[in-house]
């Protein structure tokens, strides 16, 4: 684990201990922005943490937590938290995590009856001892159980595209009802992060009680949660690429005049929605899940007393009414989207008109050469890069240079058969640890395009990978760098290098660095991406194919893409198929 992300954890920790301490709610605030700020960041911040006043220049880091994170940096420790851990049971922090149990609650159960982990929580809800506490009916109490339950079985968030496979279910089972007029899946699905927690549904219809009744006997449900005419929770079981999957789906059933208040709302992220309403507020206005109302002192939800609202219907009518540009959904997490004076061109799934990472049957892939051309053709390609793996990548059927030669001669026979499309011969080189390449220069000099990828030693420390990765920049003949980390989501990390010494290079070689689509890796990740386009770095996106079927990949990649604020023209995949020649050749005689 990187000291940036020790970092973060130790700074949500301390907010959640000052949460169950009743502090002010201005240093849990204080405190959670800061741990977002170090997620978020691709800074080095034990480099920072030398010079104080290079903390404080970042957004978000005001004295108190400069002084901390130095602190940190040079004992491992900050006291605070260490002063918070004696006065709060550790074991807190699990009951903390368990959803619809706020600090309020916890804190309760902890003053009041002496609960101090999950196992006392447990007890007490199975020796119903603390029904009769403030906010703790009975119903309360069994979507506790039901909660803790669901807990011990799985934990962990779910990748982007096995949430994404569940969501498409759904929506096109909704769609197909003729009382749905439209069914979104928002929050963090429609963000396009890494990993879900839950799902998000939202329904307009004006037969809430027949939508809520199926949504509740769909045979994926394993349990239902809630039940009610326009709000209902479940468990669903799925079968996913053949594996079992758990995940909760919350179901909204919404008006359609208030749809896109409540698609606003609950797509978030929570920091976007607090910086929205702060907005409406300076401009005597109310904005929550129904509309956006003018402020008028009575206290009670407009909505109930019949106020019509400024804007309800569509997320761009109520930015228009704040006086903002329409944020596209990606980069609603509080990372400077609210000093946009214009919407930024993103780039989109229908702008990528090139594949640059594939492999074929020659190495680990299911495709010949005719059949991976034929399906990018399909898909309004105008060029694919056939990139088989090197010597080194002996387990997924890695090419000698012989055999690496024959596989040129047939990808030119290739490209003169189908027509339509350019087929470039290409290899995913193995960045070996030390930085070289898997194939001598000669034979590198043969190809028309060549990715660049660590694959080994993904362990190494930032003093040797970042290294490693620029040397592999600046050999002439490269030209992307494919998921330059070498993380999969949820198991493995990867490569920690110096983000910012690597983008450098990349910008200096004019190298792309390559966003892996697959959701597995979505390697860069989205603060890279951002760093890379502050810096004016070229991106790739590729799908990494090796399978018809990852091709449909890509919108996972442009997600990514778009959470790090990346503009079509940065995209090499977005070039027409002369300007990308121009580029692949620029080092070849």
């Amino acid at each position: 684990m990187s000291l940036n992300r020790e970092l973060a954890d130790c700074f949500e920790q301390i907010a959640d201990l000052l949460e169950l301490t009743e502090a002010n709610s201005f240093r849990v605030s204080a405190h959670r922005r800061a741990a977002r700020v170090i997620a978020d960041s691709t800074e080095d911040f034990a480099a920072l943490a030398e010079d104080k006043k290079s903390l404080m220049a970042i957004e978000g880091i005001g004295q108190k937590v400069a002084d901390k994170i130095v602190e940190y940096v040079h004992t491992e420790k900050i006291a605070e938290r260490e002063t918070l851990l004696e006065e709060v049971p550790s074991g807190l922090l699990d009951v903390l995590k368990i959803p619809g149990v706020g600090p309020k609650t916890v804190r309760l159960l902890w003053q009041d009856r002496g609960v101090t982990c999950l196992a006392d929580l447990e007890q007490a809800i199975e020796d119903d001892t603390i029904t009769d506490l403030p906010r703790m009916g009975a119903k309360t109490v069994e979507n506790m159980r039901k909660a803790i339950r669901f807990a011990s079985k799985e934990t962990e968030r779910i990748p982007l595209g096995v949430a994404a496979s569940i969501a498409d279910v759904l929506v096109e089972r909704f769609e197909k009802m003729k009382a749905v007029k439209r069914v979104v899946c928002a929050g963090s699905l429609r963000r396009g992060k890494e990993t879900i927690g839950d799902l998000d549904l939202l329904i307009a219809t004006k037969a809430p009680d027949e939508v809520s009744e199926t949504f509740r006997t769909m045979p994926e449900v394993e349990e239902v949660l809630a039940a009610g005419a326009t709000k209902s929770s479940v468990r669903l079981l799925a079968d996913v690429d053949g594996r079992k999957r758990r995940m909760q789906v919350d179901l909204r059933v919404i008006e359609e005049a208030s749809f896109g208040a409540a698609l606003m709302y609950f797509t978030g992220s929570k920091q976007h929605n607090v910086r929205l309403r702060e907005r409406a507020q300076k401009q005597k206005l109310t904005l929550n899940e129904y509309g956006l109302f003018p402020e008028d002192g009575e206290g009670a939800a407009p909505q109930k007393r019949g106020v019509k609202p400024v804007a309800a219907k569509s997320e761009e009518e109520i930015y228009a009414a704040l006086e903002l540009p329409y944020i596209a959904p990606e980069l609603r997490e509080d990372r400077g989207e609210f000093d946009l004076s214009a919407a930024p061109r993103l780039v989109e799934v229908q702008h990528i008109k090139s594949e640059l990472h594939a492999h074929t049957t020659a190495s680990d892939g299911r495709l010949s050469i005719e059949e991976l051309a034929r399906e990018a053709k399909a898909r309004g390609f105008h060029t694919i890069a056939v990139t088989d793996h090197s010597k080194s990548q002996t387990i997924a059927g890695g090419l000698s240079p012989e055999a690496l030669r024959k596989h040129i001669a047939a990808i030119r026979r290739a490209n003169e058969t189908v027509e339509g499309i350019a087929i470039l011969a290409g290899s995913e080189v193995d960045i070996l640890p030390d930085g070289s390449l898997d194939y001598d220069d000669d034979l590198l000099a043969e190809l028309d395009v060549v990715v660049a990828s660590p694959h080994w030693s993904l362990k190494q420390d930032a003093a040797k990978a970042t290294p490693r990765l620029i040397r592999a920049i600046e050999h002439p003949l490269v030209n992307v760098i494919g998921h330059p980390t070498g993380r999969l989501i949820n198991r493995r990390e990867g490569l920690t290098p110096d983000i910012r010494e690597v983008i450098a290079a990349a910008k200096e070689h004019d190298t792309a660095l390559e966003i892996n689509a697959h959701w597995m890796r979505l390697d860069l990740r989205d603060i890279h991406v951002r760093a890379a386009v502050e810096a004016g770095a070229f991106i790739a996106i590729d799908c990494d194919v090796h399978s018809a079927s990852d091709f449909e990949n890509i919108r996972f990649g442009v997600a990514t893409a778009r959470r790090g604020w990346l503009p079509k023209d940065r995209c090499v995949n977005t070039w027409t198929a002369a300007k990308l020649a121009k580029w692949l050749k620029k080092n070849r005689s």
